[in-house]
């Protein structure tokens, strides 16, 4: 049984830090600081944090890792290792070597490709045909340690969502798994590397006239995405991409390409089928421009 420091933050961390309480000594648990939240912008702790503390296990939530005090008190904890998923900071490499064993990386893609803050969506809107979770040992770049273990899963018709939910589990699997045996360490090849960088709110907008059906069919999936209309901002919840214009209500895209939206949702109201939202939206057709 290994005495673990974990660092973690939203719900894709919470499967590898169960599987490590149930298996091994989680001496204390690192996460981001509770976020304003909701109608009301309550502070509200991450779900790391509230697994954690349920647990029993003591929190640290420090806004950095760079300070001396903070890496004297982190190696203190005396553990044999750091596991890490999804904690939203960088670590200085003071805390890397802070333990004997280092610290590894519970990543949701199949390195080298879509290093960085956002290799689902990424992986989604690029049009892979796969990803997967690769345990990696961390070391002062962006995700550039060898790697330990890795599984791939196919990407299919999946959402971010879904995915992100499949690989958590994936994660924590084979984090257990790389934590059972002592795994032959494997260099990444550099000329292989992409780069996943953080979503931008400005990359849900709906570009109908700049994108093919199959790119915004895949952006949808992958990022909250939306479209303007009669002041407001709808979002689309889900479409298909369609051959030919089967339908009046099917909206051309680039290169002859066609998208029926399937699910959209109007600012504070529920979701709607299309047929739902043309009822109560009848000039959008007439007034809509791609």
């Amino acid at each position: 049984m290994l005495k673990i420091v974990f660092m973690g933050t939203p719900d894709f961390a919470l499967p590898s830090l169960k599987k490590l309480c149930a298996a091994h000594d989680v001496v204390c648990v690192y996460t981001q600081p509770p976020r304003p939240k909701g109608r009301g912008y309550e502070l509200t702790p991450s779900p790391v944090q509230v697994f954690a503390e349920e647990k029993g296990i003591p929190v640290r939530t420090p806004a950095s890792l760079k300070t001396t005090e903070e890496q004297a008190a982190f190696k203190a904890l005396g553990a044999d290792l750091t596991v890490v998923a999804a904690y939203g900071l960088i670590l200085p490499e003071a805390i890397l070597s802070a333990f004997p064993l280092g610290a590894i990386n519970v990543h949701g893609s199949l390195l080298p490709r879509w290093r960085g803050a956002a290799p689902i969506s990424r992986a989604i809107m690029a049009g892979d045909t796969e990803t997967g979770i690769t345990i990696m040992q961390m070391d002062k770049g962006m995700d550039t340690g060898a790697m330990l273990l890795k599984r791939a899963t196919p990407i299919d018709h999946k959402t971010a969502a879904e995915l992100t939910s499949e690989l958590a589990q994936m994660g924590a699997d084979l984090l257990i798994e790389a934590l059972s045996f002592t795994p032959n360490p494997t260099p990444q090849d550099e000329a292989l590397a992409t780069y996943a960088p953080k979503i931008n709110k400005d990359e849900g907008a709906l570009n109908f006239a700049h994108k093919t059906a199959a790119e915004l069919e895949r952006q949808i999936r992958a990022i909250p995405s939306y479209f303007e209309h009669g002041g407001e901002r709808v979002k689309v919840l889900s479409s298909e991409e369609v051959g030919a214009r089967e339908l009046a209500v099917d909206i051309p895209c680039k290169s002859g390409t066609f998208l029926r939206l399937t699910c959209l949702q109007k600012p504070g109201k529920k979701p709607l089928t299309y047929d739902e939202f043309l009822r109560g939206s009848p000039q959008f057709l007439t007034n809509f421009k791609p």
